[in-house]
């Protein structure tokens, strides 16, 4: 199978500078290997998301020199297959119906949760119902104790990046007591959740490997637990460092200073971000964790 990869930027604000550089590292290792680097808009926020931001996603990749097979995958219009997803993982028996909000999920939880990474671990107070008593507005959670012993140990390579190169494994135990009953599709709209969508999308189009940034690494044994579920292949993944500003704090979209689209209106070239966020003009990445 060949190399490929993907940046997923959601359409909810301009792309700033860490998004340059995780765009960037993504391109140029596809283009190391001889492989594709593919383009895919995370747009199921449709609260959030907005037309206006899908076209300067654009505009910003391909002023930085980036490509990739057109039209890029929208998220948007891929409900259907989500969804089918979801519904073999209820056919087994994996999912039920919860009607808990945010309020009585963290008035449960009554004893620190050190070890949570997905946040407040679900107490379980839905779980046992069957999917014959979902109401509208219920959320889908994953039986995740059930979920894991179907299948044990779960693993995944690191291919580099902040991580290094290694084979992670996360046996089922450490997956109900950090992750707990995830929600797999949202409260009210039953479109699925991020990192299901997203993983979904990696299986559909043969991400052989997933370059993203190492905020996103907690999500990553979840993510492979589901594709295993669903007998679909795991790729590896590669979690870069992030770029943050002069006091050490992620960029994030509302830090419009430091949009793409700023920098080139003020002039800026695609070298000169390059050399912002700590790439070589070349195809190698580098390490280091610049201050920008």
């Amino acid at each position: 199978m060949s190399y490929a990869t993907r940046f997923a930027p959601s359409p909810t604000g301009p792309l700033h500078l860490g998004h340059a550089y995780s765009a960037m590292l993504a391109f140029d290792r596809a283009k190391a290997m001889g492989g594709t680097f593919h383009l895919r808009i995370e747009d199921t926020d449709f609260d959030r998301c907005r037309e206006e931001w899908v076209a300067l996603i654009d505009e910003d990749l391909r002023w930085l020199g980036l490509d990739w097979p057109k039209p890029p995958l929208r998220q948007s219009d891929h409900l259907e297959r989500y969804a089918r997803s979801l519904y073999r993982l209820i056919a087994i028996g994996l999912v039920y119906p919860c009607s808990c909000t945010r309020a009585d999920i963290a008035a449960a939880a009554t004893a620190p949760q050190e070890g949570a990474t997905y946040g407040p671990i679900y107490p379980g107070t839905c779980r046992g119902r069957p999917m014959s008593s979902r109401r509208q507005g219920d959320a889908l959670r994953l039986d995740i104790a059930q979920a894991v012993a179907r299948i044990g140990p779960v693993a995944f390579t690191e291919s580099g990046g902040v991580r290094k190169a290694a084979r992670h494994t996360y046996l089922p135990e450490t997956l109900v007591e950090t992750a707990g009953d995830i929600v797999l599709a949202r409260k009210g709209s039953g479109i699925v959740s991020y990192f299901f969508a997203s993983a979904l999308d990696d299986a559909h189009q043969s991400i052989t490997e997933v370059v993203r940034g190492e905020d996103l690494f907690d999500f990553t044994a979840v993510q492979v637990l589901l594709l295993v579920l669903l007998g679909l292949p795991v790729p590896a993944y590669h979690h870069h460092r992030l770029i943050r500003d002069a006091a050490g704090k992620r960029l994030a979209k509302r830090d419009d200073a430091r949009a793409i689209s700023k920098f080139r209106a003020e002039g800026a070239t695609p070298a000169d971000i390059r050399r912002m966020v700590g790439l070589p003009a070349g195809t190698a990445p580098r390490s280091g964790a610049p201050r920008v």
